[in-house]
């Protein structure tokens, strides 16, 4: 009886902290690091602020646990998705246009990421300093690291005219070139693009790619 008193302890425990990080990423999305309430994150999550404290001792902890969850969960998403498209490639231009299209066509799977990414930006200076720099390490950073290792391996192939001198170059550009391009113009979904527009601006930013990097 004692181990299944525990068990049920430890389940309630987690449930607690799941729906902690849960309200957690809701409010910090909408309201940002400096404006979201202690109080109000713990109504979101329907638990009381001293559980909120017992789990992650304030709000800096707390958005470092939302912020680093929600950053790993979309960088293992992406690396997914350029193993998929890039690990075994037959023809360069529409595996690499692929990629493309879907890393941009599943963007709305990580809006509330981007809602907190969103929050980084506009409140930079006023977030916690060692927060944002391993949210950069384990979010963009992984994932241009990602594309790079990949690259690498296309460049022994023959297939990229790249190779470990040029790749984090050539990672940096295929991001900037394809997501990046929609990613700055529509605010980070805040502006809608038609998804006819999107898909140009992709198939554009493959061509020029392919233009620096092509054999």
């Amino acid at each position: 009886m004692a181990d299944q008193d525990g068990r049920g302890a430890r389940k309630g425990t987690a449930e607690k902290r799941e729906a902690l990080l849960r309200g957690a990423r809701t409010v910090f999305g909408r309201e940002g690091y400096t404006r979201a309430g202690i109080d109000e994150i713990a109504a979101e999550a329907g638990v009381s602020t001293r559980t909120l404290y017992n789990h992650f001792g304030g709000k800096k902890n707390l958005f470092r646990e939302v912020l680093l969850d929600s950053a790993a969960s979309v960088t293992a998403a992406h690396v997914a998705l350029i193993e998929r498209h890039l690990g075994k490639v037959t023809d360069i231009e529409q595996d690499i246009a692929a990629l493309a299209h879907e890393w941009l066509g599943r963007r709305g799977e990580h809006a509330p990421h981007m809602l907190l990414v969103r929050q980084i930006i506009s409140e930079g200076p006023h977030l916690p300093a060692d927060v944002v720099e391993e949210w950069q390490r384990i979010g963009p950073r992984a994932v241009t690291e990602a594309v790079r290792e990949r690259f690498v391996e296309l460049g022994r192939q023959g297939l990229l005219a790249v190779d470990e001198s040029n790749a984090l170059e050539a990672a940096r550009y295929f991001t900037l070139l394809t997501a990046g391009s929609v990613t700055v113009d529509t605010f980070f979904g805040v502006v809608p693009m038609p998804p006819e527009e999107v898909g140009a601006r992709v198939d554009s930013g493959v061509r020029v790619f392919l233009r620096l990097y092509a054999p």
